[in-house]
């Protein structure tokens, strides 16, 4: 069974139709890519899967469990939603550090506030914060910035504020990974780091989402593309297949500027 699958997701912006009946699924440990130009609805398809913003219509389930249904009032709270994004972790395009904590405290910030919400905190507070901070250290370790434990963001490259972001997705292990545009906002010379760490995670059967304009990134590292345009997807399948043979002229189209 998919670990995701969304129906009929659709999003209005004022007047503008941004999404137009969307329909997908994920496997468990796939990594699927999102490619098309600017404006067709990748980034808001993103948000939209998980919960930054609220479909119109349409029903987002995650191992088989409906998180949201448009028809449904129940799935419609704010604090049900918040729960429902601990399902998955968002990589930002512009890293969204918080620049008042170093490296360690952002990757163990998300951890320690829903750690005050257990009903044994209080009493095992020390211990709580002890596994925290282990494994912030571990997962800052495995994206090679051991030696940066105490940097602040503004002491930190852009690739390495990436991979601190990374780091802090990760922490809530959740089910599913997603990565908004990741190598956006870095230089040149710092996409090979980050996409590197991606690369690792794909090999690890980490289950991703992965907005992109880096088309030999999407064809060497996803198993699954979605090529958008108009909000609606227009062409998936295999990467061997969208980049080698797109059926759709719009595809095509698209790919013939890459």
């Amino acid at each position: 069974m998919p670990i995701l699958e969304a129906r009929n997701i659709c999003k209005t912006f004022e007047h503008t139709e941004v999404l137009k009946h969307i329909d997908l699924s994920l496997e468990q440990g796939q990594v699927l890519s999102i490619i098309g130009s600017s404006g067709s609805g990748k980034t808001t398809l993103l948000r939209c899967l998980n919960f930054l913003e609220r479909p119109d219509k349409g029903v987002i389930r995650v191992n088989e469990e409906t998180l949201f249904d448009a028809d449904d009032p129940a799935t419609l709270s704010e604090a049900a939603i918040r729960k429902k994004r601990l399902h998955f972790g968002l990589v930002f395009q512009s890293f969204n550090l918080f620049p008042q904590y170093t490296a360690m405290e952002n990757v163990m910030l998300a951890r320690k506030l829903l750690a005050e919400e257990r009903p044994d905190f209080k009493s095992r507070k020390r211990e709580i914060y002890d596994e925290i901070e282990a494994q912030a250290k571990t997962l800052l370790d495995q994206m090679g910035l051991s030696n940066r434990l105490d940097n602040y963001p503004h002491q930190l490259s852009g690739g390495q504020c990436q991979r601190v972001a990374i780091a802090r997705a990760l922490a809530l292990q959740p089910d599913i990974l997603c990565f908004d545009e990741p190598t956006s906002a870095l230089d040149p010379e710092l996409t090979g780091e980050v996409l590197k760490v991606i690369r690792e995670l794909a090999d690890k059967n980490t289950t991703m989402i992965i907005v992109t304009h880096e088309m030999s990134f999407a064809r060497d590292v996803a198993n699954h593309v979605i090529f958008m345009d108009d909000g609606v997807i227009v062409e998936q399948g295999p990467p061997a297949e969208v980049f080698g043979n797109p059926k759709e002229e719009r595809t095509k189209q698209f790919l013939s500027h890459y």
